[in-house]
């Protein structure tokens, strides 16, 4: 059986917490957590550069000139590619897409490997309650996580919509980010060196992903 050590929220060591082996202790694949993370990179991407082609730029209603008898080359709009100011030839447009498939499978597959990761590497801080958080004050929060074994470190915070007061409160502590029990992803995982879960969410973690 695997077991994550218990802290109050002065940091006090209480007692032991069994966690589920088929979550918390899963062997680590590079590769495929490699993968997840691209992805989850990629889909998250926003196509921000876009160029004008012939069609979108302004003006070149009128034939610049006639086709034949000025002695110039035949041009038919001020759009062509070829005049300054016209329409742009293979360059970036926002129809881009970035984006890259995921199953759902694998997509947890390597979160159970991260926070198998946290729990081998005893990155992973589970307390008993907020109990002195009864107030959105920064200053309580940060008092409190200094009293675990992430002081100093960045830390991600799991809560719930019932955790308001956690949530306001770890808004401008600095290394330090929030993140519903649902909302879990790679990419947050694996920025954060540790992850402070109350015991009470580590059932709906082990139900959300066994």
């Amino acid at each position: 059986m695997i077991r994550a050590p218990v802290y109050t929220s002065q940091g006090e060591k209480i007692g032991e917490h069994d966690l589920d082996p088929k979550v918390f202790g899963v062997a680590v694949t590079p590769a495929l957590l490699h993968q997840v993370a691209v992805a989850e990179q990629a889909n998250s991407r926003q196509v921000l550069a876009h160029t004008k082609t012939k069609a979108e730029v302004r003006g070149g209603g009128k034939k610049p000139w006639k086709q034949k008898g000025t002695g110039r080359a035949r041009h038919g709009s001020r759009r062509s590619p070829i005049w300054v100011g016209g329409g742009i030839t293979f360059g970036p447009t926002k129809e881009r897409n970035f984006s890259l498939s995921i199953n759902k499978k694998m997509r947890q597959q390597a979160l159970r490997m991260i926070l198998s990761d946290k729990v081998a590497h005893d990155r992973l801080v589970v307390v008993e309650a907020w109990a002195t958080i009864d107030s959105a004050k920064t200053k309580k929060l940060g008092t409190a996580l200094a009293s675990l074994p992430s002081k100093q470190k960045k830390t991600l915070i799991v809560t719930t919509p019932k955790d308001s007061v956690v949530i306001r409160s770890a808004r401008n502590l600095p290394k330090v980010t929030s993140i519903g029990v649902g909302s879990l992803n790679v990419l947050d995982l694996l920025a954060h060196e540790y992850v402070v879960v109350p015991k009470d969410l580590i059932s709906i973690i082990e139900k959300r992903y066994r």
